[in-house]
């Protein structure tokens, strides 16, 4: 059963004051950076749900598309059915597409962990609880991996965040998820889910980082 609705219109009047105040974490840049290269590049991240995630990269500046789905487990189980039942070591993701050339590994790293999740949460992000909400980084290279882990002990040793960051550098295959998850935000703006806690992140984004933003 998707429980998202009714839980998200159980807490909007208790939660709704609280995600429409969120903002951007103040968090340094990455001291170091993966290689620009040429050609498009591939980021694989998770943090909660995956249309949250998929609405605050789809605003970020040269990324082509972001793809909602399932990262850490096999393509036999990669359905939301079987995720949602919190075995299969799946994590609700996002793959987003993006160009090098216009925005950094560095700097989507710097969006995920300012705006589009909480880190210190594990598994879990907001009313949703599991293992399959885990913050995760599926790195896509030895230089993604080398970065990330490097970008989490930098932060840590700023103490940027009043609690350890739970976010682990992970392996895995990404499986896209069903049709009607994809674009979920443009597709269903008056959700009560994506109301109460999608849409501040979107504009805690364009505060933010509004050269970032499209």
């Amino acid at each position: 059963m998707n429980y998202r609705p009714l839980l998200a219109a159980a807490l909007m009047l208790s939660a709704c004051g609280t995600a429409q105040a969120e903002r951007a974490v103040p968090i340094p840049v990455a001291a170091v950076d993966v290689p620009a290269g040429t050609g498009m590049q591939t980021a694989v991240l998770a943090g909660g749900c995956f249309w949250g995630m998929e609405a605050v990269f789809e605003h970020v500046r040269g990324v082509k598309s972001v793809t909602a789905g399932y990262a850490g487990g096999t393509r036999a189980t990669a359905n939301y059915t079987a995720v949602s039942s919190e075995t299969t070591r799946h994590a609700e993701a996002v793959r987003i597409s993006y160009d090098p050339r216009q925005v950094s590994y560095a700097t989507l790293l710097r969006v995920y962990f300012s705006i589009a999740h909480d880190p210190t949460q594990v598994n879990r992000q907001g009313p949703d609880s599991g293992t399959s909400y885990r913050s995760a980084i599926f790195a896509q290279s030895p230089d993604q991996a080398r970065v990330a882990a490097a970008y989490i002990h930098q932060l840590s040793n700023a103490h940027v965040f009043p609690r350890a960051i739970a976010t682990k550098v992970e392996r895995g295959a990404f499986f896209p998820a069903e049709a009607y998850h994809q674009n979920f935000f443009d597709r269903n703006p008056t959700h009560p889910y994506i109301v109460t806690w999608d849409r501040p992140k979107v504009a805690a984004f364009r505060a933010g980082f509004p050269k970032l933003a499209v």
